[in-house]
């Protein structure tokens, strides 16, 4: 069985400008490779734009690292569909769509999910923006793309600092200072089911917990009640997805609320939950059935 693991060209071995952060693309095809082998399966990581793709080929396609998509999200999911058309896909472009503008997460809320307070801003002018600051009563906003991952066009904005051009339509939240203290936690689910958990942290006095900015991980054994808190997130759901990673930062009250249902292309940190690999080949196994 052959499986396609779906990269952007500068995370791939053949790139001559890989991104800073290449080495989790790396991380993952070697935690993966061994597990799906000994199953019988191949994977090969090919860039989801590469033209001359013959998506027909492959048993299955699996989202991995298309850490360019959100810049061209027309193409990305035309592509998707395409291979849908020959080939099993995961996660689903259906899901992967919905996931995709984080304004998703106003469903999850309404289902019971406790959120960061957040300010959605179609435009993000300085009218809108300083008015985030009045909405979320605080003087410190953090400003996220709605279709965007790896903090990439974010800003972290004091009540009276000159506003950033922002192009894209965006989300303002209320910093959580828990992130600098404690972290940023990270609950990896396979087929709907617990695999491991980990705890990012910034570095020196940043906020943003990415390799890419120099934050640093560390893999951690839940107490319940906050493994409970993850559970919930993801079975809301209507099918278990093959992965699924739930992103949670604690708030004042010393529960967790929820930052991100990463359901496209999240790092799932296989050096942190040494099962992975095994986990991810048997549930592909059992899609394949």
């Amino acid at each position: 069985m052959k499986i396609a693991f779906l990269a952007s060209a500068v995370t791939l071995p053949t790139s001559p400008t890989r991104r800073a952060d290449f080495h989790e693309h790396v991380y993952t095809m070697d935690a993966l490779r061994p597990a799906m082998e000994a199953r019988g399966m191949s994977l090969h990581d090919i860039a989801w734009d590469d033209p001359s793709a013959d998506w027909a080929s492959f048993d299955l396609a699996m989202i991995g690292t298309t850490w360019d998509y959100w810049d061209r999200v027309p193409e990305f999911f035309s592509v998707l569909e395409t291979i849908e058309t020959t080939t099993p896909l995961h996660n689903p472009s259906a899901l992967v769509k919905w996931n995709s503008r984080k304004t998703y997460l106003k469903e999850l809320e309404a289902k019971g999910a406790r959120l960061i307070p957040t300010a959605w801003i179609e435009t993000a002018n300085e009218v809108a923006v300083r008015a985030a600051f009045d909405t979320l009563e605080t003087d410190d906003l953090v400003i996220k793309r709605q279709i965007g991952a790896g903090a990439d066009g974010q800003h972290r904005l004091k009540r009276g600092d000159p506003i950033p051009a922002m192009p894209h339509p965006m989300m303002a939240q209320g910093f959580v200072p828990s992130i600098q203290t404690e972290g940023e936690f990270s609950f990896i689910f396979i087929d709907g089911e617990f695999c491991h958990c980990l705890v990012k942290r910034p570095a020196g006095d940043d906020y943003r917990i990415q390799s890419l900015y120099g934050g640093k991980e560390e893999a951690v054994t839940p107490p319940e009640t906050d493994l409970e808190a993850a559970r919930a997130i993801i079975s809301v759901l209507d099918e278990p997805p093959l992965y699924g990673r739930v992103d949670m930062v604690r708030g004042d009250d010393g529960q967790l609320l929820l930052m991100e249902l990463e359901l496209i292309e999240p790092y799932l940190y296989p050096l942190e939950g040494p099962e992975l690999g095994e986990r991810v080949a048997a549930a592909i196994e059992r899609r394949l059935k």
